[in-house]
Formats: C-alpha cells, sequence, structure tokens
C-alpha cells in the first residue's frame, strides 16, 4: 500500500482518473505540480475525492505494470464468477494461466492477480484517508462541506475494506488516524482483528450524513448507496433484521424502480438510470491516456474477433446456461435444472429469457452486432460456444470515433452497476425468508420475474419473433418452507445477477460454497477437461490468500505483521 501526494496526485490525474465520466464532480482539470500546500483547499479536497473514487475499477494509475489492468477489477470477473460456477477463465489454455490456476483451485499465494487485488482496494483505502486528514487542514471548507466529503470518503473506505473482507477474510482495517504517508510502519499493520465492526462504522457514518443524491452527479455516494452497501455487509454478517431496516428504506424511499426492461440495465445510454443505486462511473472521449476510463479492468472479456480485437476471456459456463431452464409454468427447475439435456444455441425446449441478455450463443442476435458466430469464440473445444455480454457496448452507442487503441470498442462507456435495486429487493427476500416473512418474500421475488417477464425485453430473430421459447412465470403458492423459500430466493439471485461479478461471495456467505462449487466440478469436468478432478477445499477455498509479497512488505523488526490464512 502506498500514499504519495506526487504519485496520488500528479500521475492519477495525468493520466486520466479511471472512473472519470462526464459528471460535473469528476470534470476537473489535471494540473502539474500538486503537493499538500497546493492541495489544502477546497478544490484539492476536490481532486483528492476524484482520487479516492478512481480506484472504484480496481485499475491503478500504472497501468498495465507491475499488475494487468484487470488483477484488481472493481467487477470482480475472477474472484467472483470465473472463481464460482458462472464462467470459464475463456481464450485458450496457454493464456493468463494464473487465472487458470484460479479456477483449478491451484491457488497460491504468490499469484499475482492476488497482489494486483490488494494493491487496489489498499490504495483505494489510502485515498479516501488522504482525503480525511486533508479535509482538517482546509479553511475553505464550510462545515457541510466538509461532513460531506468525509462521508463520502468513509463510503469509500468503507467499500474498499468490503472487498479486502470478502477476498481475505482477517484483513487489516486502515483508518485516517493510523495512516501517516511519511511513515512507512503505519501501514504494517496486523490482520489479527475481524474487521466488520470498522466497515458498519465507516457505511453507517455515510448513510447518516450523505443527501439522498447529488443533482448532475450521478457518479458519487449518496445515503442510499450507502444503506445499500451497509445492508449487502449486514447480509454477509448474517444481521438480518438489520438489513432489512435498511432495504426497507430504501424501498419507501419511493426514488428507485426496476427498469422495464431488464437488459437496460447494460448498456450505456441508459447508465444511471431509475434502477441505479451505485455506478462506477466509464468514459470515453474523455481525453484520458489510452482509454484509460473505459472499463480496462474488462479489457480481456469480450468476443474474440468480429467487432473486436480481443480476446475470448470470460465465457460463460454450461452449468449456468442450463439455470435458465424452466417447467411448463415458466418456473426455474430448483433441484435438477443440471440433469437431462444441456441448453444449447439450437434448444427448443422453455428458458427464462434473461439467458440472452447474459450469454451470448451462436445464432442469436448480440446486442445489435448482428447475429453471434463461432468466430466470436477462441477455442471453443476449450472452454464452450459461450460469450459475456452484460459489459459488452452496442454498436448504437458507439456514436463517435473511439480514441486511443485503434478505436477499439473494448474500452467503452457502459458502466458497471455495483449495486442495482434488483439486487437490493433480493437481499430484502432473502432477509425476509431468513426472518421467517415468507410471503412478503415470495412477492419481492415476483417483482423481480415479472419485469423479466415482460415480452418487449425479449431478445428477438431478424424478423422480429422471439430468438428463443421464452417462458417465465411467478411463484404462486404459497412459500411455507424457509428452506424451500431460501432455495428459491438463492436462485433467483443467480438468474438475475449472473456475469455480474457476485456469485462465488454469495455462496460463501450462505455457508454452501463446498457443495455447491464440488457438484458443479463433478459435471463440468466431464465437458471442460482441465476442470476433472477440481475440489473445493472446505475451511480454505472461501478465502483466497494474503498476498506473499505483501507478506514479506509487512515485515517489521525482521517479522512480517501479516499472517497467511489457513491452509496457504
Amino acid at each position: 500500500m502506498k500514499k504519495i501526494f506526487s504519485i496520488l496526485l500528479t500521475v492519477s490525474l495525468l493520466i486520466g482518473i479511471s472512473t472519470s465520466c462526464k459528471d460535473d464532480f469528476l470534470e476537473v482539470v489535471p494540473k502539474t505540480g500538486l503537493s499538500e500546500s497546493t492541495l489544502s483547499n477546497k478544490a484539492g479536497v476536490a481532486y483528492m475525492l476524484v482520487a479516492a473514487y478512481s480506484l472504484l475499477d480496481g485499475v491503478q494509475t500504472n497501468v498495465g505494470s507491475p499488475n494487468s489492468d484487470w488483477h484488481g477489477s472493481g467487477d470482480n470477473w475472477i474472484y467472483g464468477e470465473v472463481n464460482a460456477d458462472n464462467a470459464y477463465k475463456g481464450s485458450i489454455s496457454g493464456d493468463q494461466p494464473e487465472i487458470s490456476f484460479i479456477e483449478q483451485k491451484q491457488i497460491q499465494a504468490d499469484n499475482t492477480h492476488f497482489r494486483g487485488k490488494w494493491r487496489a482496494v489498499y490504495d483505494g483505502v489510502a485515498r479516501s484517508n488522504d482525503v480525511i486528514q486533508m479535509v482538517g487542514k482546509v479553511k475553505d471548507m464550510t462545515d457541510a462541506e466538509k461532513t460531506s466529503a468525509i462521508a463520502q470518503a468513509r463510503f469509500l473506505r468503507g467499500h474498499y475494506h468490503f472487498e479486502a473482507k470478502k477476498m481475505w477474510n482477517m484483513a487489516p482495517y486502515v483508518d485516517d488516524k493510523t495512516y501517516n504517508s511519511a511513515d512507512a510502519a503505519s501501514t504494517k499493520l496486523p490482520n489479527d482483528k475481524d474487521i466488520w465492526a470498522n466497515i458498519n462504522d465507516d457505511l453507517k457514518f455515510a448513510y447518516d450524513n450523505l443527501p439522498n443524491r447529488f443533482a448532475g452527479e450521478p457518479g458519487r455516494a449518496t445515503k442510499w448507496a450507502a444503506a445499500a452497501m451497509l445492508g449487502k455487509a449486514y447480509m454477509f454478517q448474517k444481521k438480518f433484521a438489520d438489513a432489512k431496516t435498511l432495504f426497507d428504506a430504501i424501498v419507501a424511499s419511493g426514488q428507485f424502480s426496476l427498469m422495464a426492461r431488464y437488459h437496460d440495465n447494460f448498456r450505456a445510454t441508459t447508465n444511471n438510470n431509475a434502477e441505479s443505486i451505485f455506478e462506477v462511473q466509464f468514459s470515453v472521449n474523455d481525453g484520458a491516456a489510452i482509454s484509460n476510463n473505459g472499463n480496462r479492468g474488462a479489457t480481456l472479456n469480450y468476443p474474440y474477433s468480429g467487432f473486436t480485437t480481443c480476446c475470448g476471456f470470460y465465457q460463460p459456463t454450461q452449468n449456468l446456461v442450463n439455470a435458465f431452464k424452466v417447467d411448463a409454468a415458466g418456473l426455474p427447475l430448483l433441484d435438477d435444472f443440471n440433469t437431462g439435456t444441456d441448453v444449447t444455441n439450437t434448444t427448443t425446449e422453455n428458458i427464462d429469457p434473461r439467458l440472452d441478455w447474459s450469454v451470448g450463443r451462436v445464432g442469436i442476435q448480440y446486442l445489435d452486432w448482428g447475429l453471434m458466430t463461432p468466430a466470436y469464440v477462441r477455442d471453443i473445444s476449450y472452454a464452450g460456444p459461450y460469450s459475456p455480454k452484460k459489459n459488452v457496448p452496442y454498436a448504437a452507442d458507439i456514436s463517435a470515433g473511439w480514441t486511443g487503441n485503434g478505436n477499439n470498442p473494448r474500452f467503452n462507456a457502459n458502466n458497471y452497476r455495483m449495486i442495482r435495486y434488483a439486487h437490493v429487493l433480493l437481499m430484502l427476500a432473502e432477509a425476509e425468508a431468513e426472518l421467517g416473512n415468507l410471503e412478503r418474500a415470495r412477492t419481492l421475488v415476483n417483482q423481480i420475474r415479472t419485469r423479466a417477464a415482460n415480452p418487449d425485453g425479449f431478445v428477438k430473430t431478424t424478423a422480429g419473433a422471439n430468438a428463443a421459447n421464452y417462458r417465465i412465470g411467478n411463484y404462486t403458492a404459497a412459500w411455507t418452507s424457509k428452506d424451500v423459500a431460501l432455495q428459491a430466493i438463492r436462485f433467483e439471485t443467480r438468474l438475475e445477477l449472473a456475469m455480474e461479478g457476485h456469485r462465488f461471495f454469495d455462496l460463501v456467505r450462505w455457508g454452501i460454497a463446498a457443495p455447491t462449487l464440488n457438484t458443479y466440478y463433478t459435471v463440468e469436468g466431464t465437458k471442460r477437461s482441465y476442470l476433472n478432478g477440481v475440489r473445493f477445499t472446505a475451511n480454505k477455498h472461501e478465502y483466497f490468500p494474503i498476498p506473499l509479497q505483501e507478506i514479506l512488505n509487512s515485515a517489521l523488526n525482521g517479522a512480517p505483521t501479516l499472517k497467511q490464512n489457513p491452509g496457504y
């Protein structure tokens, strides 16, 4: 972890803030020679706050070195999806083997991807602390302005530590009082304490002190973003009543609603829509070097050829595709979705319409780029025939030439929806079920399914017909079993949020990672040879190893202050 003012702003702002967009609070003009004396004013705090937001995408200022753009990607495509049962690494076997090691549970502490994620989140922590420290030194801000800046910084600090907690469990918490950029020892903290209480405090402060919205500035954290993030943290801690209170407040606020069409959550022209609670902002044509603000963390995750130049990673699994099977009533096959015939691009059985907005299938319309062809996949024999879809831009959304890297559409302005209203409704349903309120839980899940059933949101053929036999229905029978209700909610969460970076962390917090993933490997190993024999080890693989280099860096008086996680 590092925090040096000359790096913080003369580098991070000069190359382009990673979450830069066209919102007012991010439209700042970079300046050279920024120092603490230059920054100790209202404008300086604004610069520093932008720098703290910039790490939300996980792409650091030293793009490509020593860690590649995707190592710390804010959408967690590697750690949340490839590490679970929703996605393969994709591409070919020899490309990015360190991701293959994660996918195959050959996980070692010297895998540089883990250090890349560590650096991203703790750089974010450092920048958040920078803001809080600097606010205490400025003279030209009102008390209200200072509170707002601190609340935003504490939201970000809470989020970055939340990421560390999900990844490593026993991760150190670094606050603004401990942290001193001039004293390297100030960050050599042990990871011997559970940091949930610290995360809760940061997010609670943000919830209590942020406004409902910042007019014209959708990239900023708001009261409701803090409520959703804190509620999610409570879900991880199994504090279901506390989480329910926050989620109920979000619903009661009336500020959010489900978009009429599911796929309008995944395109640039509908960024920051009515369903958005917190988004990581992306942009292009903004003057940043090498399209640095255009979701570089997902730079590998596009069709291999056709309208892109690379790379064929992040391919949806057959298990995920099969999860979209439905029965005659349009309900998911909770217990036996992965038995019988696999869903393919030519399947005629009934499927949930969200499949073809989450997964690219050969012969089916791929957004507005035309029908997907086998050329979209680099090696079908290695990782199957499917392509990712939610992170990809529409052709119609590219209205002008792209800057940098040969006008490459892989760098685009399609935001990452970190938390959307559908996610809140599903977490609220889960909390209600855990508390015994099964009928409210069923009603909430049915809201999600009713939106998905909107025929205006179905993928079409070139002739205007439905591209597949789409069918989706609501749960009409009363839920009388908590276990059955939770199974349905968890399944719905997988379908609704597929390929959005949450899957593995949900499996861990539900306590079902080992049985779910070992069942997955048993079947998927018969389809993907490199998964044959892979096993998830309980009480080890729920968390990743503390990066070896960070343990070495933590040494004080010849002994490391960081302790490795069990099993590594």
